[in-house]
Formats: structure tokens, sequence, C-alpha cells
């Protein structure tokens, strides 16, 4: 029986040739060569105070927040890969309003990323768990896990309220979020591909997914965590801070900023706290907004949510996440930070 070819021949004629792909390795070494041949005058270009200071803000952000994410990725790919979704299905009560604070608990034991925790909410409702109570997961896991809350209290050493301000507001947001879902969501908003059973991976295919997983999140959210350094050392440098000063005073505007910012930057939840520790001046409610809504809702969970669930249900979900995020953080703080 004779083998087939990767690329197949076209009927009477040769066989196409295969098109060349520019890879991530090939750019690094353009970039390097770029860099060695230029190095006088990137050091004249770099031998500015501004420069420096922001530098090492960036490095500073990266190193502290790497190991988690690194930890982060790494669980999030052993539960993609071997913690059946049908486990948190077994053990969830009947009734949905009781079923939903519950999911948004697990989500301490069983850490995410956000990355992966849409996948896992696909996987959760294909088992049949209702969907108010994948989505409760969907917004808890990500935010309240330990690696989560151990990264929070690395970054905010010296205001251990934070990391219960941290939890408690996440934690609400997802139980409201999932009870709101209950109420008024709909079946149709969801596309009929979300709700398709899909195969359990064998013995073999476990570990491929595992690392693969493990692989792609990281990749992922390590670009999002550089573009946070750098936005995190810009705001540092390149804004006064007499700017800073005037926008601590005012806290609503603050609060709408971190929020915006929370939105835009799409940080993974391992390494948010870093980046919101890093920006001096800053009261600390409008961090804890930046840290409760980041998790919940950004542009980046925008659109794994819409090619996930589908158009009509992030439209939807994203904006009342956002209010009700920012409500619970606002409170959360006034609870264990005093308003500060």
């Amino acid at each position: 029986m004779s083998t087939r070819t990767a690329v197949e021949p076209e009927p009477g004629g040769t066989a196409p040739e295969p098109k060349r792909r520019v890879t991530s390795l090939e750019v690094l070494c353009v970039v390097l060569v770029v860099a060695l041949l230029a190095q006088g005058r990137l050091v004249d270009w770099l031998d500015v105070p501004a420069i420096q200071t922001g530098a090492t803000i960036f490095v500073a952000v990266c190193v502290q927040a790497l190991p988690f994410l690194v930890l982060g990725v790494l669980i999030s790919g052993a539960i993609a890969a071997f913690v059946p979704a049908s486990v948190l299905n077994r053990l969830l009560p009947k009734r949905e309003s009781i079923a939903v604070p519950i999911a948004g608990v697990a989500g301490v034991a069983l850490p995410t990323c956000e990355c992966a925790a849409v996948p896992v909410a696909r996987r959760l409702m294909q088992q049949g768990v209702p969907t108010s109570v994948a989505l409760a997961f969907l917004l808890a896991a990500p935010a309240v896990n330990p690696v989560v809350l151990v990264a929070t209290n690395v970054a905010f050493p010296n205001n251990p309220g934070m990391v219960a301000a941290r939890l408690v507001g996440s934690l609400a947001t997802a139980v409201v979020m999932g009870w709101l879902w209950a109420r008024f969501g709909k079946a149709e908003w969801i596309i009929e591909r979300a709700l398709r059973r899909l195969p359990e991976p064998d013995g073999r295919s476990r570990w491929r997914l595992f690392f693969e997983t493990s692989r792609a999140d990281l990749v992922d959210a390590g670009g999002f965590l550089v573009l946070g350094g750098l936005t995190a050392a810009v705001l540092n440098v390149v804004i006064p801070r007499s700017w800073v000063d005037t926008l601590g005073e005012q806290v609503v505007v603050g609060v709408l900023v971190m929020a915006a910012l929370a939105v835009v930057l799409a940080l993974c939840s391992e390494a948010d706290a870093f980046v919101a520790a890093s920006i001096s001046g800053m009261p600390l409610l409008p961090k804890l907004v930046f840290l409760v809504v980041g998790p919940a809702i950004d542009v980046k969970l925008f659109a794994l949510q819409a090619g996930t669930f589908g158009r009509a249900f992030a439209v939807r979900f994203a904006p009342a996440t956002l209010v009700v995020a920012m409500a619970c953080a606002v409170l959360s703080g006034l609870i264990f930070l005093g308003g500060a």
C-alpha cells in the first residue's frame, strides 16, 4: 500500500510548491542582526535618563510577573488535558441559584487563566452544566485562584487588604453575572457549535494537549505581559507626575480610567497585579478596579467569547460584565480598603 505525500499533485500537473512562511525565529534573527549592526546608534539613543528609568520599570514588571505567569499556564494546560469537565458537573447541586456561587468558589480550586477559562466553560456547557453556572466559573477561575491571589500579595506587600478586596470583588462579579444570566439570558444568544458535545481526548492525546495548551497560553499571555510592562513604563515616564497626582485626587476619574486601561491592555490575571502596583501615585481603589475588571472582560476576552459563543452573546455579556465588575470592585474597596 503506497503512502501519500504531504502535498498532493494536481490532476494532470505537477505538485504545487509549498508556501514559505516567515517564522518568529527568523524575525528574531533579523532583529538581532539589525541591533548588532546599529549598536552604536542604539547606545546613543538609549543613553537617556527617561529611557533608562522606563527600561528598569519594564524589566522589573516582567521579571516579577513571569514566574506566576508560567505557573498559571502550566496549571491551565493540566486542567484542560487531565480534568474532565464532568467532574464539576457531578459535584454541582441541581438548583441553579445555588450552583452558581458554588461554581464561582470552584474557581479557587480549579485555577485557569482567561485564555483557558473560555474553552473550559464551553466544555462545561457541552457536559450539560447550566450556562449560568459555566459563565460563573468562566469569570471566577482567572481571578480568584491561588496563583493570582499570591501574585497580588507579592505585588502589594504593604496592603494585605488588597488580596481580600480582589477576592471578594471578583467572586461577587462572577456570582452576580451568573444570576443575571440565569434570569435574563437566552439560549439562542449562544451559537449551536458551542453547545455541541465533543469526544474526550484519549490517553495519548492528553499529554499533547497539555503541552500545546501550555505553549499557546504562554506565548499569548507573555505577549500581553510585555505590552503591559511597556505601557507601565511609558505611563511612569511620559505622563508628568503632576497629572498622576491630579488623577489620584479624582478617585471617580481614576476608577474610570483604570477600568478602561484594564479592558484595553488585556493582561493575564497572573501578571496584572504587578502592572497595577507599578503605577505610582494612583490610589488603591482605582488599582482594585483594574484588577477586578481585567480578568472579567477585556478586548482579548471579548474576541475569545465572540469566537467561542457567538457575537450575539459577546455584545450582551461584555458590557454587562464591565458594569457589574466596576460596581463590585468599588463596593469591595470601600469595605476592605476604606475607599483608599
